[in-house]
């Protein structure tokens, strides 16, 4: 193993969150070494958002400790922010701009310097093949290319982690294939941190160097995905993931706005 990956670059012991009397995440811990790609596997409604919103600031747990690049996302979430690049299941690209509008604003929030700006912005988007449309609406763009974008400007203020929640929905085996080979070539080449969520699992059977599998709010088993697939005697990851998991349908997780809506219609009751 290399010395890089020994750095435990996310910490998370004994995190629970309630909304009222609703447990969404309940009593986990795992942690992600510094230059590992990390996936975080669960159905519909496990707590695999719940967990990326407080990993990334946007949630204060109930109880339990964080760190992320060493600092406290409840206490120090400045220090947080700086260190890691989000891509949300939902689109979040401003399509009136040009491809090259979109990483630059992002630079200046981040406060990159002009030069270190433009240097970098063009270097991410020679690397996701979208220096040529540079000058280019976004609402022009495929689903494929926004996708791209939007993994490009999530490192363009060079975080140490990036989080990557469901990045490939809905585009095409091709669109998802290229952008994993040009995820999987920066995390080796760049050593950035990648913690995913996917709901295909052949994408975390090929990526991930460890994967941990979330249900009803609780991590019921980590390891890479050979050894998952050793434990329970399956052929596929998908096997293995429905032996740990079962094979119901689960309801969509639901947003923290309407699990706290719901809580206190029960508390007023």
């Amino acid at each position: 193993m290399e010395p890089l990956r020994l750095f435990r670059v996310i910490e998370v012991r004994n995190l629970t969150k309630h909304f009222g009397p609703i447990v969404a995440v309940q009593d986990i811990s795992f942690e992600v070494k510094s230059g590992e790609i990390f996936a975080f596997l669960g159905p519909n409604g496990a707590g695999k958002t719940t967990t990326i919103k407080m990993l990334t600031t946007l949630l204060a747990p109930t109880t339990g400790k964080i760190t992320v690049g060493g600092f406290d996302p409840t206490k120090q979430p400045h220090e947080v922010r700086k260190r890691f690049g989000i891509v949300f299941q939902d689109p979040s690209l401003d399509t009136e701009l040009t491809a090259f509008e979109n990483l630059d604003i992002h630079g200046v929030l981040y406060k990159v310097p002009k030069q270190v700006r433009i240097q970098r912005t063009e270097y991410l988007l020679r690397k996701f093949e979208l220096w040529d449309r540079r000058k280019s609406y976004v609402k022009e763009f495929s689903g494929g290319m926004r996708r791209r974008l939007e993994i490009a400007r999530c490192l363009l203020h060079t975080p140490n982690i990036i989080f990557l929640d469901e990045p490939t929905i809905g585009l095409d085996p091709q669109t998802r294939n290229q952008l994993w080979t040009q995820v999987k070539r920066l995390n080796e080449e760049e050593g950035v941190t990648v913690f995913l969520t996917t709901h295909y699992m052949e994408e975390a059977e090929r990526v991930a160097d460890r994967i941990g599998i979330i249900d009803h709010g609780k991590v019921v088993v980590q390891g890479s995905a050979r050894q998952l697939i050793q434990q329970t005697s399956s052929q596929t990851l998908e096997e293995a993931f429905l032996s740990f998991t079962g094979s119901a349908i689960r309801h969509e997780e639901s947003t923290s706005l309407d699990r706290m809506r719901n809580a206190a219609k029960l508390f007023r009751r």
